[in-house]
């Protein structure tokens, strides 16, 4: 009799795994048959509208067929590499602080969890908030107040990163450190943060690609430009915008750029997940 009950028990077990994992098996293809849709749309779109006039051409007059994104090109690149010089070294600090400095404390658990709440903040909140900090009391739409505005988006998701990363890293390296007579900020320096580097840059390249493909934050802050200005204290054109306002526009010619330029955007993120699956792959037990 135990033997039967014990089948039984076996079978139906087998039974609530298949029935699962078939569940799981079907999900995962519905994602992946939209994903593969959009791409395949992006690049059936957007492939045969991309040359080198896009990225070294400006803007024709609308109605106008020619020219080319350069502006938008140089625009993008900016905010976001002047977003990334703003949130690398504030997110890795505050990953720093929430592992090593507030482990056990109440106060900076209240922080991380904040932290984990401004992850999923909708983007038009941090562009409305740095709006009206940046933007309104200077009088003008800056490129400046864009990359405030990504980079407020990039901390959260170095800081997470950075400090559970950290964690990983077993205290019994660091109590090695002290022993030596290291300060704490050597050990932090020489031993936590160089076990934990290649976690740390993955965080630091989703971060990046988190925030490469923002659009409404950069309506409300850098706004937009129909030339090519390097002064960030400007208006500063960008991909996301100029791609919502040329899908937007009534013109084939702003259509047919807006397609190409959304295939470089969309293969420029997907480039920087591969290469952060990659590392996190690659990496080492504790790093």
């Amino acid at each position: 009799m135990e033997d039967k009950h014990l089948e039984r028990i076996i079978y139906i077990r087998k039974i609530k795994s298949v029935l699962f994992l078939g569940i799981a098996t079907l999900t995962a293809l519905y994602g992946i048959v939209w994903l593969a849709w959009i791409l395949l749309d992006v690049i059936i779109n957007g492939i045969k509208f991309l040359n080198l006039t896009l990225f070294l051409e400006d803007p024709t007059p609308p109605g106008i067929e020619g020219g080319g994104l350069k502006h938008a090109f140089i625009g993008h690149f900016i905010i976001t590499g002047i977003a990334t010089l703003i949130g690398i070294p504030v997110g890795i600090g505050a990953g720093v602080f929430f592992a090593e400095y507030g482990r056990h404390s109440v106060f900076v658990k209240a922080l991380r969890s904040i932290t984990d709440v401004i992850v999923s903040f909708p983007s038009i909140v941090i562009g409305t908030l740095v709006y009206a900090l940046l933007v309104k009391p200077v009088g003008h739409f800056m490129g400046i107040s864009g990359s405030v505005a990504l980079a407020l988006l990039m901390i959260p998701v170095v800081a997470i990163t950075t400090d559970e990363i950290l964690k990983l890293v077993p205290n019994s390296l660091r109590e090695a450190g002290f022993a030596l007579g290291a300060y704490r900020w050597q050990v932090i320096k020489d031993i936590s943060l160089t076990a934990a580097k290649r976690g740390i840059l993955t965080g630091i390249i989703l971060g990046i690609a988190r925030i490469s493909g923002e659009t409404a934050p950069l309506l409300f802050t850098a706004f937009n430009n129909s030339f090519t200005t390097t002064n960030p204290l400007q208006p500063m054109a960008s991909l996301t915008v100029t791609i919502f306002q040329y899908a937007m526009g009534p013109y084939e010619e702003w259509h047919s750029q807006a397609w190409a330029a959304s295939l470089v955007l969309t293969f420029g993120a997907l480039l920087f997940f591969i290469l952060a699956k990659t590392l996190i792959h690659s990496r080492t037990r504790y790093g």
